[in-house]
């Protein structure tokens, strides 16, 4: 469904991708893990339309998205939850989800995906009517996971779903994005909790430094001694 090639991204002259290949087949849960500063964010937000990469190219279903901006890649069903949420505070929960509807005109297929949701994270259901700036941090990421999936994506780039947040919370939003894929939406996770995300993903890509040091199964990844050492605290 996703293929980058050899794709490079400078801004404020700093070169933060510096070449990388990667891939994600249709249904998959692939997760990108590297320290802070390794380039993850800058990835996610260039294949999602928000930055110009300056080299390479970006496949979705065969086609090359590369120079396209967001809110076409948004239509053709990729869409992305930003690391800090984005949530629009003076908003009540409804109408943050309905603003990630903005671009349908499907109305009957508005409701059932609302319905989805509120099944999918009933937290919401019950905040419907309460303004996204008083939520906890947790309720803000379910709700940005939510309003994404409003825009019904065949592919959801996620950035750093669990980061500040309780466990407790963190395994609810995991709950959630394994139901997800289980519905059909391929899925490519950035997280810094690497424990978590390679035992939730089924392949996982490292980075370090803007390059893509291993690519593997997730199982295997987590075996790895230097996986284990650099980002499990092992």
């Amino acid at each position: 469904m996703l293929e980058v090639r050899g794709l490079k991204v400078a801004y404020g002259g700093i070169h933060a991708v510096k070449g990388i290949d990667l891939h994600v087949a249709a249904g998959e849960l692939v997760t990108l893990i590297g320290a802070n500063g390794a380039g993850k964010t800058t990835t996610l937000k260039a294949l999602a339309g928000l930055l110009k990469p300056a080299a390479g190219r970006i496949l979705y279903n065969g086609i090359d998205i590369t120079a396209r901006p967001a809110f076409e890649l948004v239509r053709q069903g990729l869409a992305m939850v930003p690391e800090g949420r984005g949530v629009f505070g003076r908003l009540t929960v409804e109408e943050n989800l309905a603003m990630g509807a903005y671009s349908r005109r499907d109305r009957a297929g508005i409701a059932a995906d609302f319905d989805r949701v509120y099944g999918l994270l009933p937290r919401l259901a019950e905040r419907r009517r309460q303004p996204g700036g008083t939520l906890s941090g947790g309720e803000q990421q379910m709700l940005a996971i939510g309003r994404a999936l409003l825009s019904r994506p065949r592919m959801l780039l996620l950035d750093e779903p669990s980061m500040g947040l309780a466990p407790l919370i963190v395994h609810t939003i995991f709950e959630a994005i394994r139901a997800i894929t289980a519905e059909g939406v391929t899925l490519l996770l950035v997280e810094q909790n690497a424990k978590l995300a390679l035992e939730t993903c089924q392949r996982g890509y490292v980075m370090e430094s803007g390059l893509i040091a291993l690519a593997d199964d997730a199982s295997r990844l987590l075996a790895n001694p230097q996986v284990r050492q650099a980002y499990l605290g092992e």
